[in-house]
């Protein structure tokens, strides 16, 4: 057995792209997309006509909807190759904006129907920024499911428990990141790898507090730099895998032990913690490592939505 399938007996997979032409190949049950990784896949030769097919039926739209369509477009095309969800994202440059980021989520889920794809397998992907929570509340009581993205701390954590948010994709690579560029030339690879890895221990935490408390968020791990961390996170509900990582996986038959186990998580010693919002913002200022990765994420996030905006105003 390979390392994909042995993960598979404790955890969901899912892949980690817009590049729905490899799906068939490592049959996740999900997968997620972001502008980066839309971005990335409309400048391919193979998915340059559905930008361009989008915008000649479309062209008449305002610039955010034709957006909208287009990550439809794609959501649809890769929910035909899934048997499970798509998450699609929120426009980062609404990350501040509560009302804003709840009437964008509604026309995204709006075009789906229009579609006929039922609006259980579709998640509104919002970064976990204080609104972003708050949207995700107001969504989430409305029926429409969301998976708060760009999390990094354990306060945006708790908060998306307490607004049930569907899921979480807290990023473990881009807190590895983080770690070891402080540390600079005192970092040990390999006394920060497996289950000693900031972005591994992170989501562990996250994951038996959930457990612990009975919360029913599901915590899906994302952004992975080896299949060291994803091993390391074996049992976690989900985990979101970039292509060349699954393909890393499918080719190994190295043992792959459970390491999250929800039952033992139940039985563990915690203090249940919540936060009003100046406790949350306080929090999440207290930890340097979350507030620049979140900034940097929406950032990074809301350049790709400029360009893809580009790409669309060219036709």
């Amino acid at each position: 057995m390979n390392q994909l399938d042995a993960l598979r007996q404790y955890t969901t997979v899912v892949a980690d792209t817009g590049d729905f032409r490899q799906l068939a190949r490592f049959q996740p049950q999900d997968a997620t997309t972001n502008p980066s990784l839309i971005l990335k896949a409309v400048q391919k030769p193979e998915y340059a006509p559905l930008l361009t097919q989008t915008v000649a039926r479309f062209h008449d739209r305002a610039l955010d909807e034709v957006t909208d369509r287009l990550l439809v477009r794609f959501g649809c095309e890769i929910l035909g190759l899934i048997p499970g969800r798509v998450s699609t994202e929120v426009d980062a440059r609404l990350s501040f904006d509560a009302l804003a980021t709840v009437t964008r989520a509604e026309r995204i889920i709006d075009l789906y129907r229009a579609e006929g794809i039922p609006i259980d397998r579709v998640l509104i992907k919002v970064a976990a920024t204080w609104e972003g929570i708050e949207a995700a509340r107001t969504l989430q009581q409305r029926g429409i499911r969301t998976n708060l993205t760009l999390l990094f701390s354990f306060c945006q954590a708790v908060a998306c428990g307490d607004a049930k948010a569907q899921l979480i994709s807290p990023f473990v690579g881009r807190i590895y990141d983080w770690y070891k560029k402080t540390a600079g030339s005192t970092w040990d690879e390999a006394a920060n790898a497996g289950h000693n890895d900031p972005g591994v221990r992170s989501v562990r935490q996250i994951f038996e507090y959930y457990k612990r408390f009975g919360i029913a968020t599901e915590v899906m791990g994302a952004s992975f730099r080896n299949t060291g961390q994803i091993v390391a996170l074996a049992g976690c509900d989900l985990l979101t895998i970039s292509p060349e990582l699954l393909a890393q996986l499918s080719e190994s038959t190295a043992p792959v032990p459970r390491a999250l186990d929800p039952e033992l998580a139940a039985d563990f010693d915690l203090t249940r913690v919540q936060y009003d919002e100046a406790r949350f913002r306080w929090a999440l200022n207290e930890d340097a490592m979350a507030t620049e990765k979140l900034a940097e994420g929406i950032r990074a996030f809301a350049a790709d939505a400029v360009k893809l905006d580009h790409l669309l105003q060219q036709g």
